[in-house]
């Protein structure tokens, strides 16, 4: 039976008005933090604090300057590892898998995406913090870095190499372990505005070439 009411009055729906959409904090993204270009790094600074500064400066000069400054094996290690076309890589390309799949049942991903995270301000899936307590850096760890390159320890398996590598990003500060991520591909200028030419004028010791 139809439901009628003759006596119904009749409203004028105003208009909707649509407000703009605000999104929550926890949903924005973060914006890159900010470094400024005249700090003074600490003594024996992690390479990814070197390789901010430098990236961060205005100008080519300035950030060859910077280089120049805190110079270290460590940062020449890894600018070689990135820029010498003559280096290749042991470690196969894209992300690294935080292990063994059967180990994997309290955290997913890769351990790429695992550092990601905990540089994000999300729960630990390695272990690591972000203020390098109990954390080794590639200022010491560089000297190993000839174990994944051809040439540098043809003795080791796939296997051992491999995680050997997922070893050492554990146990480095998460924004050490992600310049090894981005290193091994030869990403760097992925997250750095470095060149080739800029490492090769602050450090024209560096022998570039004939290097496998």
């Amino acid at each position: 039976m139809a439901m009628t009411n003759s006596t119904k009055k009749t409203t004028t729906r105003k208009p909707r008005v649509t407000k703009p959409k605000v999104n929550a904090p926890a949903a924005k993204k973060a914006a890159p933090a900010k470094i400024a270009v005249n700090v003074e790094l600490p003594n024996n600074p992690f390479v990814f604090e070197v390789l901010e500064l430098a990236s961060a400066q205005r100008s080519s000069a300035k950030r060859v300057e910077i280089l120049k400054k805190y110079a270290d094996n460590s940062i020449k290690s890894i600018l070689i590892w990135n820029f010498d076309e003559s280096v290749i890589s042991m470690i196969p390309e894209g992300e690294v898998p935080y292990g063994d799949p059967t180990e994997q049942s309290a955290y997913a991903g890769s351990l790429s995406e695992n550092i990601s995270r905990e540089m994000a301000g999300g729960e630990s899936a390695t272990g690591q913090d972000l203020d390098g307590r109990n954390k080794t850096s590639l200022r010491k760890e560089w000297v190993n870095l000839y174990n994944f390159v051809k040439g540098g320890n043809d003795t080791l398996t796939k296997t051992r190499r491999e995680m050997m590598f997922i070893n050492i990003l554990r146990g480095l500060h998460p924004r050490e372990a992600e310049i090894l991520i981005l290193v091994k591909d030869g990403l760097l200028t992925d997250k750095y505005r470095l060149t080739k030419n800029m490492v090769a004028e602050a450090y024209p010791d560096i022998q570039w070439g004939g290097r496998s």
